[in-house]
């Protein structure tokens, strides 16, 4: 917000901080009772994806701004993994979730060329 630094260049960046928004705006329609639960989680990862991001761009080791990128891959999978758990409940169908999943997938084609051309 505050700092601009190389992360706020990257596109992936900009992508990742939708998806964190779509992710938020997607489970508030969760049902209360999954507030701690199945909604935080998806959160918290959705976010993770979005930190990992801005802190591996700071990175001047190639290796470590690798990791950090994978770490945020990771968290892609997690969150996609999360929703099949919402849509097998009936939190949400994959048509209402589509808009989120098109942003997911991007994100994840650009942080896997982003880890294919960080050499170790």
């Amino acid at each position: 917000m505050f700092l601009q630094l190389g992360h706020n260049k990257l596109d992936v960046y900009t992508i990742a901080r939708q998806f964190v928004k779509e992710c938020y705006f997607a489970t508030n329609r969760f049902p209360p009772d999954e507030k701690y639960v199945l909604t935080q989680q998806i959160r918290r990862a959705a976010l993770s994806v979005h930190l990992n991001i801005a802190e591996g761009s700071s990175r001047k080791s190639e290796t470590e701004r690798k990791r950090f990128y994978e770490m945020a891959r990771g968290s892609l999978i997690e969150v996609d993994a999360a929703l099949d758990v919402a849509a097998d409940l009936n939190y949400c169908t994959p048509e209402s979730l589509q808009p989120l999943g098109e942003t997911l997938v991007k994100c994840f084609r650009y942080l896997s060329g982003l880890i294919s051309a960080t050499t170790n």
